[in-house]
């Protein structure tokens, strides 16, 4: 019989950790072959085999870690760390999957601390810090967007850069812009959303208002790239599997002096018409052997939403693998 011992920290109060009604208890308990005690503010774990209770110690620690930050874990955020380690391998080391406190990134208007909650994330946090240009490339929810645009606000805040910079192509996904009721702004305007979703939890909207009105932060269709020198900026370009070779040269040429860029995109959601014609699958066989470009890939294990996505991931995995769609 194999055996761990946790104690709750003093300012922690257990229903924190254990759920309602030990809801979280329970719900690991379905997950792993162990059994969960608590006594005299201690978690006692206890298991047949030693790689279940190393992993159930972990999430427990895991959990105590983001509540000393402030933040109380919702059900999915709470369901989503479980199942980091639920996947693991059987030869699990603690070590291997904790993410540290200090890979902290910002902190939302709502007071909510963003840290990285993969190794994956962890990582890109770290190149997205170091180099002056990076490719993060990886499926829906890993946070290859939220992540830079939460970085491009430090960075604002804290004067490295003067303005930030948000792109992407609009390219439709089944319908077409000239479809669509309204002005070119207007149009265009849905296809530039996602970018305010992600400002506005580290900008209050009347600040971000300022900010778009004074020219520090724009939200822009790609197209408007074209002519412009990009000097003291930090630049995300999103969406770039829609981006065609051409349209990715051109934005790569816009950066100036003390500039950062960061492309982001999901290579397996392609719109173009022609598939072989995104500026993305060329850029790394271009720029790979260039020291201050570096290229971040991002995997199903790296999602962050709701855990239901991996298995969606996963399921599209193996159909388009039988039925020869790769």
């Amino acid at each position: 019989m194999y055996r761990r011992l946790i104690k709750i920290p003093q300012q922690l109060q257990p229903v924190e950790i254990l759920g309602a009604y030990n809801n979280r208890v329970k719900y690991i308990k379905e997950k792993f072959d162990i059994e969960i005690n608590y006594s005299n503010n201690s978690i006692i774990i206890y298991g047949q085999t030693d790689s279940p209770v190393a992993k159930v110690e972990s999430i427990f620690l895991e959990l105590i870690e983001v509540l000393e930050t402030g933040h109380l874990p919702d059900w999915s955020e709470f369901q989503y760390i479980v199942s980091k380690y639920e996947s693991s391998d059987e030869s699990f080391e603690p070590s291997n999957l904790q993410i540290s406190s200090t890979d902290f990134v910002n902190t939302t208007i709502s007071g909510i601390k963003i840290m990285p909650k993969t190794q994956g994330q962890a990582a890109y946090v770290k190149i997205l810090r170091e180099k002056d240009m990076v490719f993060s490339i990886g499926p829906a929810g890993t946070g290859k967007t939220y992540l830079a645009v939460a970085i491009a606000v430090e960075y604002l805040r804290s004067g490295k850069v003067q303005r930030i910079i948000l792109t992407r192509p609009a390219v439709e996904a089944g319908e077409k812009l000239g479809f669509l009721p309204g002005t070119l702004y207007e149009k265009i305007d849905p296809y530039l959303k996602p970018l305010y979703d992600s400002l506005i939890d580290f900008i209050h909207p009347d600040k971000l208002m300022m900010y778009r009105e004074r020219g520090i932060i724009e939200v822009v269709p790609l197209a408007y790239m074209r002519g412009r020198t990009l000097n003291n900026s930090f630049i995300i370009l999103d969406e770039a599997q829609n981006t065609t070779y051409q349209q990715m040269k051109m934005f790569l040429t816009r950066v100036g002096f003390n500039s950062k860029v960061v492309v982001t995109g999901d290579i397996t959601q392609i719109d173009l018409e022609r598939k072989k014609d995104s500026g993305l699958l060329a850029v790394r066989n271009i720029l790979g052997n260039i020291e201050q470009i570096s290229f971040m890939e991002l995997d199903k294990n790296d999602v962050v939403r709701n855990p239901l996505i991996k298995e969606i991931i996963n399921a599209y995995e193996i159909f388009e693998r039988d039925n020869n769609m790769e």
